[in-house]
């Protein structure tokens, strides 16, 4: 049961029909992982923190830094130095104090990720380690999780959902050899703030069964141009993850 406060923190998705009670109730039971807590988990780690997820997991084993405030805005100059979990953490109760947020200030690999993954039911991943992400995209396939997985890279941006088969490693099975970070290649600030969001719809619309979820596609946003589409994954029959390869 929702309490007065809760009713009245929740009332736009309440009046939702595709939301409504139930869905904020499913919301209210989910536990939700964030895998990386930069510039698409900050903006994702938000909305999922307003909308009422119960369990809200943060990974990440960096630092605040002064660099990350021109696009992390769940940070502020004074976080500067502080463990990004910790920082998170008190942001994120200080807007929602029923969600319940838990901190993992360390790196994902493989030999941490099916473990850690286990204890969470949908998994968002918006890291720019590649190695990170197929550790995380395996581990997801291994337990059964389905995966949101969001992108962005100078003016364009993607997110996309991953549900067993096709999973990520169909779209992308080895480290792309032109693969470059945000750090390198430069970033516009409000760019994570839009595919966070998105990947926080998804996930929201995951978790309380309302509407398609972009499962097995991939919309491409372009900045710029202000254009986007949306693509399908096709299943590779190959794919050492979750084909017979």
């Amino acid at each position: 049961m929702f309490s007065d406060e809760e009713v009245e923190r929740y009332a736009r998705h309440l009046v939702l029909r595709e939301i409504g009670g139930p869905g904020q109730q499913a919301l209210k039971r989910a536990r939700v992982l964030m895998v990386g807590a930069g510039g698409l988990g900050a903006p994702a780690a938000l909305y999922l923190a307003a909308a009422g997820v119960g369990t809200l997991g943060l990974v990440d084993p960096d630092v605040v830094s002064l660099s990350n405030l021109q696009r992390q805005v769940l940070y502020g100059s004074a976080d500067v130095g502080a463990a990004k979990t910790a920082a998170a953490a008190r942001r994120l109760s200080a807007l929602n104090p029923h969600v319940e947020t838990v901190a993992h200030a360390f790196a994902v690999d493989a030999a941490n990720a099916r473990e850690l993954v286990r204890g969470y039911d949908l998994v968002l991943d918006g890291t720019d380690d590649f190695a990170t992400r197929f550790a995380v995209a395996d581990a997801c396939v291994a337990e059964g999780r389905t995966l949101v997985s969001g992108a962005l890279g100078r003016w364009t941006g993607q997110v996309g959902v991953f549900a067993g088969r096709p999973c990520y490693r169909c779209l992308t099975p080895e480290i792309p050899p032109d693969a470059e970070t945000c750090a390198v290649v430069g970033v516009v600030g409000a760019l994570a703030g839009v595919i966070g969001a998105m990947m926080a719809l998804e996930a929201v619309k995951i978790v309380a069964g309302a509407g398609e979820p972009l499962t097995g596609r991939l919309l491409i946003y372009d900045a710029l141009a202000a254009e986007s589409r949306t693509v399908r994954v096709g299943a590779d029959p190959a794919c050492p993850v979750c084909g017979g390869g």
